[in-house]
């Protein structure tokens, strides 16, 4: 897919993941995962130039609810600088996932608009420069108060 891409001039956007889907949340099991994390994603950065793809069109993502425990999704996101000190952009998912709701008591998809928000503050806080949400309009409001606290 690299040479695809760098053939075509867009940008890629790298999301880590353990396992495949079909198995990814069995028993996701990390040494350090933000270590691990940031490595890999390192790694595929490195190997996305190498391939003709140019720095500006790398976006990372460090895969938040693919193969990581609640405990992981939160570490990462609360250390993401290690994956923004590598220099690209970081795109955070947490958009009404499983862990929230788990850290919530259970609650359902649809009732995980605040841990989301909550979520989505402290990835901005961390660094992230893009998200990715569902519930657009109430999320950019987040950024936006994010941002003006944080004076980016």
């Amino acid at each position: 897919m690299f040479a695809s891409c760098a053939a075509a001039g867009v940008p890629i956007v790298l999301m880590h993941m353990q396992g495949t889907p079909a198995t990814m949340q069995a028993e996701p099991r990390y040494g350090d995962v933000v270590g691990e994390v940031t490595s890999f994603l390192a790694e595929r950065a490195a190997a996305a130039r190498a391939a003709g793809i140019a720095p500006e069109g790398i976006v990372l993502d460090p895969g938040i609810g693919f193969g990581k425990t609640v405990d992981q999704n939160c570490r990462l996101i609360r250390r993401l600088d290690a994956l923004v000190a590598l220099g690209y952009p970081v795109l955070v998912g947490v958009s009404r996932k499983s862990f929230l709701g788990r850290l919530l008591g259970g609650r359902d998809v649809g009732a995980r608009l605040f841990g989301t928000a909550a979520a989505v503050a402290l990835a901005v806080a961390g660094g992230a420069k893009l998200v990715r949400v569902h519930d657009v309009a109430a999320i950019h409001d987040v950024v936006v108060v994010s941002e003006a606290v944080l004076g980016a």
